[in-house]
């Protein structure tokens, strides 16, 4: 399909998906002081007795500018299908020292920090907030059982199945993975977390090649602390290197994703092989980056359907 073409479905593809008004959560509740330490649930819409707890976790290349709200639409979605959500919010990075003492990364100017998708030259927010990024997530995955009994009496913490959307996605492997970390990280834990499974959609699974492909203007370098962190941190943030997790595992990827490439999925899946563990991955035909979270979506039903096939 010519590059041209590939480009305008991507584009008709984020413009639907970001169309959808958000869905306001039934109750917020938070899990830190911070003011991005919440947590928006959704009761299940027209279920009866206990139903499997989704975890959202949201993408946008850890970026400050890029919130919940925007996956509020496919949370509400999930809750349309009766299951009971837990959309997480975590701190993302400012503008300013995410790699050496820049305010910002160049876009778009050939540099190869391009932001895949962008057009024009432009400043780009720093990615991540180290080691901040991580407490949050580890810190809401900590309290959310007690959350979620008060806030949603239906859901089934015994079925509780975590999903995350490109840089979320990251963040739901990651999350499934505290248990192999590196003994002296501060988020690990002592055995696996009470989870059915992971979906992670098109997620940022695979740091070095994310690397190699300028994924996001250079999203996971930044996330880590910059180029003089970026190794030394890697065994405790990078998807690829805890492995294996024991937690089953599946990713669904657009074979026309421009905005994470299909090689990063299939990367991870591979290292997940080298480790003796099986990865489900799930790629789909003609479909980019945004239609995994878009409602409207065929790509959208499927996510559904594993994240079912998990939690049931």
């Amino acid at each position: 399909m010519p590059d041209d073409v590939v480009a305008a479905r991507a584009a008709a593809e984020e413009e639907s998906a970001f169309s959808h008004p958000a869905v306001e959560p039934d109750a917020t509740a938070a899990y830190g002081d911070h003011p991005d330490q919440l947590i928006d649930f959704y009761a299940p819409r027209g279920a009866t007795g206990p139903v499997p707890l989704v975890v959202v976790l949201h993408g946008g290349a850890w970026r400050a500018p890029y919130d919940r709200r925007h996956i509020t639409p496919f949370a509400g979605f999930l809750a349309r299908r009766g299951f009971a959500v837990a959309n997480v919010e975590y701190r993302r990075g400012p503008v300013g020292d995410g790699d050496g003492d820049a305010v910002g990364v160049r876009v778009g100017d050939g540099d190869g920090d391009g932001v895949v998708g962008g057009a024009g030259v432009g400043v780009a927010p720093v990615a991540g907030r180290w080691p901040d990024t991580f407490d949050d997530i580890a810190a809401a995955l900590d309290a959310l059982p007690a959350l979620a009994r008060e806030a949603l009496p239906q859901a089934d913490a015994r079925r509780t199945v975590l999903t995350g959307h490109s840089a979320g996605g990251h963040l739901a492997l990651w999350a499934a993975s505290r248990h192999v970390l590196p003994a002296d990280a501060p988020w690990r834990v002592d055995g696996p977390p009470p989870l059915r499974g992971v979906v992670a959609l098109a997620p940022i699974a695979d740091f070095e090649i994310a690397q190699k492909l300028a994924v996001c203007g250079g999203a996971a370098r930044q996330l880590l602390g910059g180029s003089a962190h970026f190794a030394d941190r890697r065994p405790y943030a990078d998807p690829a290197l805890l492995l294996p997790t024991g937690i089953a595992t599946t990713l669904v990827q657009g074979r026309t994703d421009l905005v994470v490439p299909e090689a990063v999925a299939e990367s991870y899946a591979d290292a997940a092989a080298r480790a003796g563990e099986v990865v489900g991955l799930t790629l789909l035909e003609d479909v980019g980056h945004f239609p995994l979270i878009d409602p409207v979506a065929d790509a959208c039903a499927v996510v559904v359907e594993e994240i079912a096939q998990l939690a049931w």
